[in-house]
């Protein structure tokens, strides 16, 4: 087909790129690995001549040359809707601005609430039909296209082609400009460790899953870990809708876990939103029909979550309340990461026919000074986020046991939840309940009663 002259009609230097954005411009940058590295750096260079340009990025793979401290002083304002740990750095300098959302709603916001100026987003490159497929990141790059002035492609060889699914990828025609990158290496993710800790949690949730759930996992080395256990367990015919599509899937759906056949919703598909990893897990993405790619609001959308029976929604957290209030994105003033969907699954999964949803974190942690913390605690520290409401949290797990939440009053919550604390923690707990009016004489927790006298 007759693409290849639109190609070279539109085809610029980056420097050229990067001249459509104009002083007072609102810029958005692909989500993840989308990233435009490679306009990124030739945006920065433009500081001197641009003011007031406000950058959106999502989890940017490093640090974003715009939010480099030289870039700053007011020419660039960078904004990220989920922290990446390149982010958080600059967020810590001043340089990094959060922008707070449920990321199902991320497509309605570029839809309804905001504007872009210029879209920035890398692609893999371009097919026969004049498309360019969004790869690992589809996230809510359409929607971020049609709401842009202009849009400005990043082509980079070693994009997976990534198949949808819907939404998967930009058409030549809707193309201001095309820029041919360096065909940097995409990011990978090491395989996290998996502690003595993260296993132990892991064993309880995994006794938790039936043949034919519908999994969700979060990132780090606990999903991690209950990847590997299911690998290596006697759990079938499990099926896959997630946001995040990690290598804990691609070992689960080599060892034969993974079928997707009893599932309501894409019947056969492992249905994701992006995908962070090793290069072989972008390797298994590259045209393979076993996977589709789609937005974000369909994805995290409460229905197409619900649709699928016996979802199992796995994700860590920093800290959980006595109320039952949990924060995964922030410690106290410092932010860490986003919501994500976070909320979006944990409401979602509950709601699925035999569904369930599970908040893990480990007893403990350390602080700066090494100092070992509680990461249950009787109520959070100012600054903190509340990522899920105490109305929403379902089951809670540390590597002392799983309590569910669901339909327990302040007390019953209280008594739950010190009961999987760390043991040296557990009066200190019973003794901020009492204060807190959420203790009384009812307990029955054999490991904590003797700290209670009567009702507060």
């Amino acid at each position: 087909m007759g693409f290849s002259s639109d190609y070279r009609n539109k085809l610029v230097s980056a420097t050229d790129a990067v001249a459509a954005v104009k002083p007072g411009d609102w810029v958005d940058y692909g989500a993840f690995c989308c990233a435009p590295e490679t306009l990124d750096a030739a945006l920065a260079k433009r500081q001197i001549e641009l003011w007031d340009v406000k950058v959106r990025a999502l989890a940017f793979p490093g640090i974003a040359a715009v939010s480099s401290e030289e870039a700053g002083n007011g020419r660039f304002i960078y904004n990220s809707w989920h922290f990446s740990g390149g982010e958080r750095k600059s967020h810590d300098k001043g340089n990094c601005h959060f922008i707070p959302f449920v990321y199902h709603e991320g497509p309605s916001h570029y839809r309804n609430n905001i504007r872009t100026d210029v879209c920035m987003v890398r692609v893999a490159p371009m097919d026969t039909f004049g498309n360019f497929n969004f790869g690992i990141a589809n996230s809510f790059q359409r929607a971020i296209i049609e709401n842009a002035r202009k849009v400005i492609v990043e082509v980079n060889e070693n994009m997976p082609r990534c198949l949808g699914g819907a939404e998967e990828s930009v058409h030549i025609s809707e193309v201001d400009f095309i820029v041919e990158s360096d065909n940097k290496a995409l990011l990978t993710l090491p395989d996290a460790p998996v502690t003595e800790v993260d296993k132990a949690i892991a064993t309880l949730i995994v006794e938790q899953i039936k043949d034919g759930a519908c999994i969700q996992l979060g990132i780090g080395g606990m999903p991690n870990a209950v990847g590997k256990l299911i690998a290596r367990s006697d759990l079938k015919n499990l099926g896959v809708h997630t946001e995040m599509l990690a290598d804990s899937y691609l070992e689960m759906y080599e060892a034969g876990k993974i079928t997707n056949n009893r599932k309501c919703l894409d019947k056969g598909k492992m249905v994701y939103a992006f995908a962070l990893g090793s290069q072989k897990l972008y390797e298994f993405l590259d045209n393979n029909p076993v996977c589709a790619s789609y937005p974000v609001d369909y994805t995290n959308s409460l229905h197409n979550i619900l649709v699928n029976d016996r979802v199992v929604s796995i994700n860590n957290a920093l800290e959980v309340d006595l109320y039952g209030q949990v924060s995964s994105e922030s410690s106290g003033y410092r932010h860490i990461t986003g919501t994500g969907g976070q909320f979006d699954f944990a409401y979602g999964a509950y709601h699925s026919q035999g569904g369930k949803s599970f908040i893990c974190l480990s007893s403990t942690t350390k602080d700066k000074e090494g100092k070992v913390i509680s990461r249950i605690k009787p109520v959070f520290n100012p600054g903190t986020i509340v990522t899920l409401p105490r109305s929403i949290t379902h089951n809670v797990v540390t590597e002392y046991g799983m309590v569910s939440l669901k339909g327990k009053s302040t007390w019953e919550r209280a008594e739950a939840l010190i009961s999987i604390a760390h043991p040296d923690f557990r009066d200190e707990l019973v003794q901020e309940a009492e204060r807190m009016k959420i203790w009384c004489a009812a307990n029955r927790n054999d490991e904590v009663l003797h700290m209670v006298g009567a009702c507060a």
